[in-house]
């Protein structure tokens, strides 16, 4: 049985980091105005650490131009790929066949990723890719499990494949979406989506026995949310997806926080690493509880068992989490006194959670005491003011710089 890589999102360095703390292989970023998420670029300095400090620790790092591309860009795209030449990127991630050849002949010994907005359904597209220089396929998200076996059954052992496990879904085939475009001026498909399929609309239908008198269609008092659409979570079908022989599973999740990217990909790596070493007793249950604590929307597994699936339809569009939130990052452990970066209010006698890496059990405990960090002052509570306060507090276990801390609300 071999071993799927875990990919996460890297919108940050620091993002990176949390990602490769708590199990990461591998993580992609985005390449400024060139990737779809332009939200989420990391400069070159940060793009340069992120890949040094990568393959310091064995991990891999892939980077993304998957826009479709105008003429007027592709001298940009030419820059961009020898400065990922130089820095010695793992993969670029493409849509457009034109952003191929230029990597080709630019940089022919970068392996080429086929990006799921290529929208790659079938073994014939994936082999015409391989003729073309790609290694790895990233496949549309609409596939369902017997199309992605099927795929895989029928191409070359070397060609690799990716599929999306967990995050959130467009409103759109495979992410090509023209809303945003259309509602704000901001086209999706060059990187710089408004997220218009999240947004609340006012609906209104033609009272049957009044034409022309136009009735609103309400869901509550925030409007309906008639194209929001709940997030993918396929960490029940684990099992299946690595023993059908998919080579690398993927979150989403650039624009996402620190928190979010290391709290989810500890879910994944305790789950792959379960079943991969005892897959007779995989247990799905604990690991969809640990999943719960950190969502934000509700959970789905979309199209990957049956494609008249229709629970991805959320309609209240509303982010929520009743029960946890975020609370803190450990800067610094001491056995007395540790430093911790405050990421929402703390008051003595909240319960929190220390999610520890390559473990799905959080070590609970009780804040008894906090301290200002400069004057050692004991405090009662705390809150974040600006970004990057820090307090002290006893710590149950030893803690490793990076570690993340949540709050039971």
């Amino acid at each position: 049985m071999n071993k799927p890589e875990l990919l996460a999102p890297a919108g940050s360095f620091e993002k990176a980091k949390e990602a490769f703390i708590y199990g990461a292989d591998a993580v992609y970023c985005g390449t400024g105005a060139l990737s779809l998420r332009s939200r989420a670029e990391v400069n070159n300095d940060d793009l340069a650490k992120t890949i040094e400090y990568a393959h310091s620790i064995g991990k891999k790092v892939y980077t993304t131009i998957n826009i479709y591309a105008p003429d007027n860009v592709y001298d940009d795209i030419v820059e961009q790929v020898k400065m990922l030449d130089k820095l010695k990127v793992d993969a670029i991630i493409v849509s457009d066949g034109g952003v191929v050849d230029v990597i080709k002949e630019t940089a022919p010994n970068i392996p080429i990723h086929i990006s799921t907005q290529a929208n790659t359904l079938s073994s014939h597209t994936a082999k015409f890719w391989q003729k073309n220089g790609a290694s790895r396929i990233i496949l549309s998200r609409e596939m369902n499990k017997e199309d992605i076996r099927n795929l895989i059954n029928n191409i070359p052992k070397e060609l690799e494949t990716e599929i999306f496990i967990h995050g959130a879904i467009c409103w759109a085939y495979s992410g090509r979406c023209y809303l945003s475009d259309y509602l704000a001026n901001r086209n999706a498909n060059c990187g710089d989506c408004a997220q218009s399929c999240r947004w609340a609309y006012n609906v209104y239908v033609e009272e049957k026995n009044n034409p022309g008198n136009m009735m609103p269609v309400e869901d509550d008092e925030n409007g309906t949310y008639i194209l929001s659409s709940k997030d993918l979570c396929l960490i029940k079908r684990i099992p299946e997806i690595i023993d059908m022989g998919v080579t690398s599973l993927k979150i989403e999740g650039r624009l996402k926080s620190e928190y979010y990217v290391a709290s989810v990909v500890n879910v994944y790596r305790n789950a792959i690493d379960d079943y991969i070493e005892n897959s007779q007793n995989y247990d799905y249950t604990k690991y969809l509880a640990e999943l719960e604590k950190v969502k934000t929307r509700g959970l789905t597994e979309f199209f990957f068992d049956d494609k008249n699936n229709k629970d991805y339809q959320e309609y209240e569009g509303k982010q929520y989490n009743q029960e946890y939130e975020y609370g803190a990052e450990v800067l610094e452990y001491n056995e007395d006194k540790s430093i911790i970066k405050i990421g929402n209010k703390l008051t003595v006698g909240d319960k929190m959670e220390i999610l520890i890496p390559h473990k799905i059990k959080a070590e609970e405990f009780v804040i008894d005491k906090m301290y200002d960090t400069e004057t050692e002052e004991e405090i009662e509570t705390v809150n974040p003011g600006k970004l990057g306060q820090s307090v002290k507090i006893k710590l149950p276990i030893e803690c490793k710089e990076g570690w993340m801390i949540r709050r039971k609300k």
